[in-house]
């Protein structure tokens, strides 16, 4: 039973989904705000579905509106109309099953931060090779044991060098090695 003749001033949040409370426990719906919010939050992700290539787009179960829609974005190059356009993707999502939508998401931003964390500590890696040489060498191979010392060594002596003289090409082999030895195993 739904109530539209009582005033705000006589309602209440029920504090969980933003539905506004009659005073005798009567439920009106969602508040303009939580509509507005979850609205938001459906923009949201029909902009981070946009920027997925379309190889995983395909891997969706979209509807046919939804795909005519997401089409329709290449030809689009204003911002106000973009914007508009997200308006018109949530539409077409609101009507979906967001949760495939929400978890692919989700798990391209999970390997995202993992890569990030990667390359960050195979950064690291590098710097600690070239400033402490074969005390961190030592480290490296008792960490990644499929690590071979001589290869390695003779890329940190090249990348110590070329780091004296500023150039780049040897520490960035060295970190091409370190990167190809933890892709690999």
């Amino acid at each position: 039973m739904h109530r539209t003749s009582v005033t705000n001033k006589h309602l209440e949040s029920d504090g969980v989904h933003g539905y506004a409370v009659a005073p005798d426990g009567i439920e009106d719906g969602p508040s303009k705000s939580a509509v507005k919010r979850e609205h938001h939050a459906l923009q949201e992700l029909a902009e981070q579905l946009l920027r997925l290539p379309r190889a995983e787009l395909e891997r969706l179960a979209l509807d046919a509106k939804t795909w005519e829609a997401i089409d329709e974005t290449v030809r689009i190059k204003d911002k106000r109309a973009l914007a508009r356009h997200y308006k018109r993707i949530a539409n077409c999502l609101a009507r979906l099953d967001q949760e495939p939508l929400k978890a692919l998401l989700a798990k391209r931003d999970q390997a995202e931060r993992v890569a990030t964390a990667t390359h960050h500590q195979l950064e690291r890696w590098r710097e600690r090779l070239i400033t402490e040489g074969d005390a961190a060498l030592g480290e490296f191979v008792t960490e990644y044991p499929q690590a071979e010392r001589q290869p390695l060594r003779a890329l940190i002596r090249v990348a110590q060098r070329d780091a004296k003289r500023s150039r780049p090409d040897g520490p960035r082999k060295l970190f091409r090695y370190l990167r190809d030895l933890v892709q690999s195993g």
